[in-house]
């Protein structure tokens, strides 16, 4: 490969052109319009999950680099790409802290609508991998029970930290972090299906941040409408951006697949990318670090429901659920699209770790749990 690549990147991975563009020509384009004409004479391709990359995009393409600036695989035939000695990376984690934050802000919301405290819930989180371990430590933290649920990694742990499934649906809320599989001993595609919702409570709050597949659609509408009571909050969709709008009026909180867009997680997950294409190339080139945005410093009094305030005034999910509703609103032939945009055009959203709690008063409790959850603490 030579030194100056002709590279083609989603116009969505963070700072692109200025990260990879000094390994060549970068050629910046939408996710959803590549095709083999547009990676005809390129060296390498950089994608995030709405391109699927399999032998109907690659062959006889001069690929030899295959970057997802994602945590997610299953849009990428791993399998051709080995066969084809074409080289895959990627981003595995790099947005787990951002979408275990936007769960968090989720659980507060929701219970502040229906006015209960979060110690006095059960959560499960099924699937205990970057994104579920990291919101299980957060739940943890503010002493919320949780039960955890991941088979492929209790055959690896001796600890006895997993329930059975049927234990873990139990619970008051139920969140689900697992990649996308779908099929071997552990499939998780239609994971959510009949078998899976009647042992649910009729109450409960469940929440998708994995993939849209993971959940039989159809099965879960008819879930909610013999369970009224039942609360729904969904980021991911089946046949995205055509998702179903009947699943959509029954959501309490929806949002565009955009969990995981933290600016931090993005950016994180474009370096991981340009480390590995540097080891890739066997180069060290410098690559000028991006100076981001400076977070707002969050003034509050630490005393009761302090969390909370810095939680909901760090990122509150209620204003990314409002922007999804205007589909309702829009012709067929523009919804697509709308969502898209909605992706396309997020607003900088920051992680709890670059906020500062700024306080008059000490409340040592209170210091270290924020600091724990990834918050700056100062006392004034």
């Amino acid at each position: 490969m030579s030194n100056s690549l002709s590279i083609v990147a989603d116009q969505q991975v963070l700072f692109a052109k200025e990260a990879f563009s000094t390994f060549g020509d970068v050629n910046l384009v939408d996710g959803r319009s590549i095709d083999r004409q547009t990676i005809k004479n390129s060296d390498v391709l950089l994608v995030r999950s709405v391109t699927p990359v399999n032998e109907s995009l690659l062959k006889n393409s001069k690929i030899r680099f295959v970057g997802s600036a994602t945590s997610g695989i299953d849009h990428i035939d791993q399998d051709y790409l080995k066969k084809s000695d074409i080289q895959f990376v990627y981003a595995p984690g790099s947005n787990a802290r951002s979408v275990a934050e936007y769960v968090l802000s989720a659980l507060f919301a929701v219970a502040e609508l229906n006015d209960f405290a979060l110690t006095d819930k059960t959560v499960g989180i099924i699937g205990h991998g970057q994104v579920g371990s990291r919101l299980g430590r957060f739940l943890n933290i503010l002493g919320i029970k949780c039960l955890l649920n991941d088979p492929p990694l209790a055959e690896l742990n001796s600890d006895n930290i997993y329930q059975d499934l049927d234990e873990v649906l139990t619970a008051d809320i139920v969140t689900l972090h697992v990649p996308l599989v779908p099929d071997g001993p552990y499939p998780t595609r239609q994971l959510v299906n009949n078998e899976f919702l009647a042992k649910l409570k009729s109450d409960v709050i469940l929440i998708n941040t994995s993939r849209g597949e993971v959940i039989n659609e159809n099965t879960l509408l008819d879930f909610k409408m013999h369970n009224p009571d039942s609360t729904l909050i969904l980021d991911v969709w089946c046949n995205e951006p055509g998702i179903n709008r009947e699943l959509l009026k029954e959501t309490l909180i929806a949002t565009p697949h955009i969990a995981g867009y933290s600016l931090d997680g993005k950016l994180k997950a474009t370096y991981m990318l340009v480390d590995s294409l540097q080891q890739f190339l066997n180069n060290n080139i410098e690559i000028p670090r991006n100076n981001l945005p400076e977070p707002a410093h969050i003034k509050l009094e630490l005393g009761e429901g302090s969390i909370q305030c810095a939680v909901m005034q760090s990122y509150d999910i209620r204003s990314d659920a409002v922007g999804l509703r205007n589909l309702f609103t829009l012709e067929e032939n523009e919804r697509d699209s709308y969502f898209d945009n909605l992706r396309k055009y997020y607003p900088n959203r920051r992680e709890f770790k670059v906020h500062t709690i700024k306080s008059q008063m000490h409340n040592m409790e209170m210091e270290m749990k924020l600091e724990q959850l990834g918050f700056n603490v100062e006392i004034i």
